[in-house]
């Protein structure tokens, strides 16, 4: 376990934000960061696609999952975006700790920095 811990929150829907997310999180991790991905808010209505596109996109999502970078997806706003189904097929971990949500302060308190795309 490294001391160097950062914790990636995709909110943005937009599948170039997106991929900076991933390419950010494979970067850090090369770099010797624990890495953990949590896709929050509007990125969640991108699960669907994610899982059957074509590279890049498809490639990377693949990528982050397969290493275990990708730690949760938050329940509420999956449900919200009308992808919970597709989180739940995809096998992906579901934080719900803050009213349906992955709460920001339990990766602080286990020493991550924060970074929001």
């Amino acid at each position: 376990m490294t001391d160097k811990k950062v914790a990636l929150f995709a909110f943005t829907g937009e599948k170039p934000c997106f991929i900076h997310v991933m390419l950010n999180a494979l970067d850090l991790r090369e770099r010797g960061y624990e890495v953990k991905v949590v896709i929050e808010g509007a990125a969640t209505r991108l699960l669907e696609e994610l899982a059957v596109s074509d590279p890049p996109l498809g490639a990377l999502y693949k990528r982050i999952k397969d290493e275990g970078l990708l730690d949760c997806v938050c329940q509420a706003c999956a449900h919200q975006q009308g992808t919970l189904d597709a989180a739940k097929e995809q096998g992906l971990d579901l934080c719900a700790e803050m009213s349906g949500h992955p709460a920001v302060g339990r990766y602080m308190d286990e020493g991550y920095a924060i970074i929001t795309f």
